[in-house]
């Protein structure tokens, strides 16, 4: 029997035929695995991992519970001839910077760096496909030495890739959350010619985002109390939501420091950047001074307020002016406000984003809905270290998706991303 494939191509697309038991054939390996997001994505596409490593013990804890493989503990302490055969290498590796690339040594270059390792099990096993995760900035990273010396290792150790890579964020398959993140997919150079290593985002539709999706149901039964607004945090919230009501006109997209509201010193000493934000905040007082003056005699001129608390950001252009019905982040550098289409990009702390209309943080729970992760996966650690680590974690949706069109297997849930 066969099953029909999809060859998902950034400029054309073919369908091909795929063995059945074929992908239960492909073996991969989970390198700098965290909790397995690799796993989770590609176990569903049939795949099967022989071997993961990890030097994050909670992780490696997690993993264990719901794969039943320990992972092994640091990476530059595996001998590259003790990993078992595989047909498939991922690896979300940290980024580190490559001073020397611009001597362009390629493999040589990498050493001193976790991206070593990776590369030295790929010289000794060649597996035919690889798929690498890593922040945005990679292309950018250490004035592009780092992206360079990547692309010549992987050229050098017989790889073709898409050169840039792919920048892609869950949103665009829609996944209620904007993060943006490269992917590296490659194959080696013998392997018959696959579009799938090429990516383009025109051949995608438009997709809506509802962040009602990853939320808690009723029927769920949740104890929500833990993760709901301190009175303090609500009434923080309240004078900022009688600020941006009060205001007339278009809100400011610039950071507003209410600080600098009536200062009077001299800025033209300081970073360029800061002289910015400091007149565009006292011509901003300015215009408004009327009803800001009122506004902070009515809030005791915000001195109840942490620094921070008194930092408030606008991102949420073309929305209704009613905090509690936005996504709202308690940043250290201030408050920031966004549309309550998706979430912002989840980081590796434990102040996870507010959903208004609920009053509340995300439970850990929603915050692993976002990344992909089912529900049925267990988290035998603290709050805490899972908010830490789905703001390190892959997305699973985003790793499957690329790993379908690496591999040509036909995942109908994609079929209407795609303008076929």
């Amino acid at each position: 029997m066969f099953t029909q494939g999809l060859l998902f191509g950034a400029s054309n697309f073919c369908k091909i035929e795929v063995g059945e038991n074929l992908m239960k054939k492909l073996k991969f390996i989970d390198l700098f695995c965290g909790i397995g997001g690799f796993h989770l994505a590609l176990e569903k596409l049939g795949c099967k991992c022989v071997f993961a490593c990890d030097i994050d013990e909670s992780c490696r804890k997690v993993y264990n519970d719901n794969f039943k493989m320990m992972p092994a503990p640091d990476i530059t302490k595996v001998n590259e001839a003790d990993v078992p055969a595989h047909d498939i290498l991922c690896a979300g590796f940290p980024c580190q910077a490559f001073s020397k690339a611009g001597a362009r040594r390629g493999f040589e270059d990498t050493r001193g760096t976790l991206f070593f390792h990776v590369a030295r099990i790929i010289k000794k096993h060649k597996p035919n496909y690889l798929i690498l995760e890593n922040v945005r900035n990679l292309v950018s990273h250490d004035g592009g030495n780092t992206w360079k010396t990547i692309a010549k290792t992987l050229e050098e150790l017989g790889y073709i890739f898409q050169d840039p890579p792919v920048i892609f964020s869950p949103h665009l398959i829609g996944v209620p959350q904007f993060r943006e993140r490269v992917v590296i997919l490659a194959q080696r150079k013998e392997l018959p010619y696959n579009d799938g290593i090429y990516f383009s985002t025109d051949v995608l539709c438009d997709v809506k985002c509802n962040i009602t999706d990853i939320l808690h149901k009723k029927h769920e039964k949740v104890d929500l109390s833990p993760y709901k607004l301190s009175k303090k945090e609500t009434a923080i919230i309240n004078i900022w939501n009688d600020f941006i009501k009060g205001i007339k006109g278009k809100l400011p997209g610039f950071p507003i420091w209410a600080d600098e509201f009536k200062g009077k010193y001299g800025y033209l000493k300081l970073p360029e950047w800061k002289q910015n934000f400091l007149k565009k905040n006292r011509t901003f007082y300015g215009a408004n001074k009327d009803f800001i003056d009122k506004w902070l005699k009515e809030n005791n001129n915000l001195e109840d307020l942490a620094p921070s608390r008194r930092k408030f950001e606008w991102q949420a252009q073309g929305s209704e002016r009613d905090l509690w019905k936005l996504i709202i982040q308690m940043r250290p550098s201030g408050i920031r406000v966004k549309k309550p289409t998706y979430f912002p990009s989840l980081v590796a702390i434990t102040q996870t984003s507010i959903v208004g209309a609920e009053r509340r943080r995300l439970t850990p729970r929603e915050v692993s809905r976002l990344q992909g992760i089912r529900d049925l996966f267990q988290f035998p650690v603290t709050d805490k270290d899972v908010y830490r680590q789905m703001g390190n974690c892959i997305n699973v949706d985003v790793i499957r998706f690329f790993a379908a069109r690496l591999l040509n297997i036909h995942y109908p849930e994609y079929d209407k991303l795609l303008k076929l």
